[in-house]
């Protein structure tokens, strides 16, 4: 079976899979995200990071992620939702390093969210269809956890509209820069305090206010100060899960560290939600969008 290379390519992080057809033989996750790489350096790190992969053959690469966008190596197009799997493959953008390796480069999708706000999306497309593959269902939910978390509608294969939401990074900024952060002790995970915030969040009150009381519980020591992170990551994700469906199973994809907290507040709010490892959904995309491209069966 013949060898290639998948790599995931973010604002922040570099993973890079050694292929051998369907299955992943070696991996590579020490690299720096774009941010860390000065524009038109992308060819030389990528030379850097894996030579000793090169220095065997010049391995087709199929890449996928921030890697696409205008801070990128090519800006490639967002694809319009609805769309499916198979014409992302087809409008990947290709090229050929200098080391001979021909090279293509996934696009993101972009769309109008339920809410009809203009909504993008790089890189979660793979995991999407990795799920697509190993799934089947003709309709059905996913939610992808991160610090901008997804919420996606697929539909017979298709990605047909998804929304954002700023999670992740609101409670980094909340958490680190922000007065409800501010001089507190290490924290500790307190499951009960996550659950008070979850059911607080359900109540629909306007988020900003919400958020204001991890402080007046603080100061009326209510809530214990080393609990201030389970508050605001209950108030957080209950808020994103306000909307999804108590009677409709949901998927969530990624790590098990991403997806705790949600399969907690989910199991609390009576959504039946199946939680999923994403590098597998990644893998499993990948391979399906490499087969497109090289004109193979999926």
């Amino acid at each position: 079976m013949k060898r290639w290379i998948a790599v995931d390519w973010g604002t922040t992080n570099f993973r890079a899979f050694l292929m051998q057809g369907n299955k992943c033989i070696e991996r590579c996750a020490q690299g720096p995200g774009l941010l860390q790489i000065e524009q038109g350096s992308f060819e030389q790190e990528l030379s850097r990071l894996l030579q000793p992969w090169f220095a065997q053959a010049s391995y087709p690469i199929i890449m996928a992620g921030m890697v696409g966008s205008q801070q990128g190596w090519h800006e490639v197009p967002y694809v319009e939702a609805p769309c499916t799997f198979a014409s992302l493959a087809e409008q990947a953008f290709s090229f050929t390093t200098r080391w001979a390796s021909p090279v293509w480069i996934i696009p993101g999708v972009r769309c109008h969210s339920p809410y009809q706000q203009p909504d993008v999306m790089r890189g979660e497309e793979v995991q999407l269809a990795g799920l697509s593959a190993i799934n089947g269902s003709a309709r059905y939910q996913i939610i992808l956890p991160g610090t901008h978390s997804k919420h996606v509608l697929i539909d017979n294969q298709s990605i047909s509209h998804f929304s954002t939401y700023m999670t992740g990074e609101l409670f980094a900024l909340l958490s680190q820069h922000s007065i409800l952060g501010r001089a507190l002790p290490p924290q500790e995970y307190s499951l009960e305090v996550f659950h008070f915030a979850i059911e607080l969040a359900q109540r629909k009150t306007p988020l900003s206010h919400q958020l204001f009381s991890a402080r007046t519980y603080r100061l009326n020591k209510e809530i214990a100060e080393q609990h201030i992170h389970s508050y605001l990551s209950g108030l957080l994700i209950g808020a994103e899960l306000v909307t999804c469906s108590t009677t409709q199973p949901i998927w969530c994809v990624g790590s098990p560290k991403l997806t705790e907290n949600y399969a907690q507040a989910a199991k609390y709010l009576g959504i039946n939600l199946q939680t999923i490892d994403g590098d597998e959904c990644f893998i499993r995309g990948i391979s399906h969008l490499y087969a497109h491209i090289a004109g193979e069966k999926p």
